[in-house]
């Protein structure tokens, strides 16, 4: 029974050899090579602006370190970008698998389920820090209690003045000749109309204003209308635009068009209002934080007065809120590609570089950062805007942010050009968002 045995675990012995050399040795599983990475390809539609560019060239470091993931981009002008989205969100297949989202579309498109739920990437990607964004621009990114989109730039409207002026002797003698009082950087909406008046009758436009139809005077008008304390609507949902306050505050701003604007500025936007500051036309002008820089880059349009121009807060301290955020489209196929991208080109680190390379911040401790401070703009841009963004709110929330922001335009511009009473546009404001909301 032994020998019967023992021989025959020599052959199997040998079998077990045979079999081994005919098909080589084995390679234990952890030294099998691992299965390539599918290819994926990335399309982005984005504004083109001076953020977009900084963001197309630190993705080729992205590209270069996921060779597996191509990202593409569609840049475009605003106006151009929407009926796109739109018709991407409604294709089987989404044409875009992520999308930048203006700020008033951050309710209404998470609303109509075209938006992907970030909330467990974001749980789950280590060191993301999200409560690292400022709080108002943060609040934003969430839709019914889920996070979908994320920080790109900021957009809020800060006060950019001729900080030469302000500093200049002869002016401060002449202010404080008119006025009894120092001539400073207006704090309240009485004293900036006081100022704009003042560099109007000193040869120089008080201030290059905003007034064109649609979003674009009612994103400037609401800066005046926070500063009186007043808002369109409140905290409870209710309709509140006709009231003291917002009567104060459309009257000041007209008065400060007709009395300090330059002349025929009725339908100026932001372009027409940044070139007024860099020709040496106007004094002060309400308008996005990060033309600070642009109007004081060297090579830029300003010429000679690059570098006299300085960032503050708007009078009364409370200012428009705008954003951009990424966000993934519903209808994508690749989820999870088009998060390693976002998660990567926002996090910490990558926002450092983005903004350091001139790109507009969100991130708080980016813009406390004394590396960003020396490679960038400067301690006190950085500040000041940090400022900004502590105490800022969007235009309009909820589904129909968009309608009302340019139906409220669309009223105030009117008041401006004298087609209506301030009392007549502010009543149609009030049943025009009344009528939105009941939609």
């Amino acid at each position: 029974m032994k020998a019967r045995l023992y021989h025959m675990v020599i052959i199997l012995t040998g079998l077990a050899m045979l079999l081994s050399a005919c098909g080589g040795a084995a390679t234990p599983a952890a030294e099998q090579p691992p299965a390539a990475e599918e290819a994926v390809t990335l399309n982005i539609i984005v504004e083109q602006v001076p953020d977009y560019d900084i963001v197309a060239e630190l993705t080729q470091t992205f590209m270069q370190e996921n060779p597996n993931i191509k990202v593409t981009f569609d840049a475009m002008p605003y106006d151009a970008m929407r009926d796109k989205i739109l018709t991407s969100f409604m294709a089987p297949k989404a044409t875009y698998d992520i999308i930048i989202v203006d700020n008033p579309w951050m309710d209404e498109f998470p609303a109509a389920d075209f938006l992907l739920d970030l909330t467990e990437y974001v749980k789950n990607t280590p060191g993301y820090n999200f409560e690292d964004y400022v709080a108002p621009v943060r609040e934003l990114t969430t839709h019914d209690g889920k996070i979908t989109g994320i920080p790109y730039y900021n957009y809020a409207l800060g006060m950019i003045v001729r900080q030469d002026l302000f500093d200049d002797a002869a002016m401060k003698e002449k202010f404080l000749a008119k006025a009894g009082r120092e001539l400073t950087i207006p704090k309240t909406l009485e004293e900036y109309l006081e100022v704009g008046q003042f560099f109007q009758e000193n040869g120089i436009a008080g201030a290059a204003m905003q007034p064109q139809r649609g979003y674009k005077v009612f994103e400037e008008w609401k800066n005046w209308l926070y500063a009186e304390g007043g808002n369109v609507i409140d905290a409870d949902g209710n309709v509140v635009i006709n009231s003291p306050e917002a009567k104060k505050a459309l009257e000041m701003y007209i008065e400060m068009y007709e009395t300090a604007a330059p002349p025929d500025s009725l339908n100026w936007g932001f372009d027409d209002a940044l070139r007024s500051m860099a020709s040496g036309q106007s004094a002060t002008m309400i308008s996005y934080n990060w033309m600070l820089p642009a109007l004081n880059n060297p090579e830029g349009q300003a010429g000679e007065l690059a570098g006299k121009f300085a960032l503050y807060p708007v009078p009364g301290g409370k200012a428009v809120l705008g954003a951009w955020y990424w966000a993934i489209s519903k209808n994508t196929p690749n989820p999870d590609a088009a998060w390693k991208y976002i998660s990567w080109l926002t996090s910490p680190a990558i926002d450092k570089l983005r903004v350091e390379k001139g790109g507009a911040p969100v991130r708080a401790s980016t813009m406390q950062d004394p590396e960003v401070w020396e490679k960038g703009y400067g301690e006190s841009y950085y500040t000041t805007v940090y400022e900004i963004l502590s105490n800022c709110e969007p235009l309009a929330r909820g589904v129909h942010a968009d309608e009302i922001s340019n139906e409220v335009g669309t009223f105030l511009n009117a008041a401006v050009a004298g087609e209506m009473t301030v009392d007549e546009a502010l009543a149609g404001i009030e049943a025009k968002v009344k009528e939105i909301l009941a939609k």
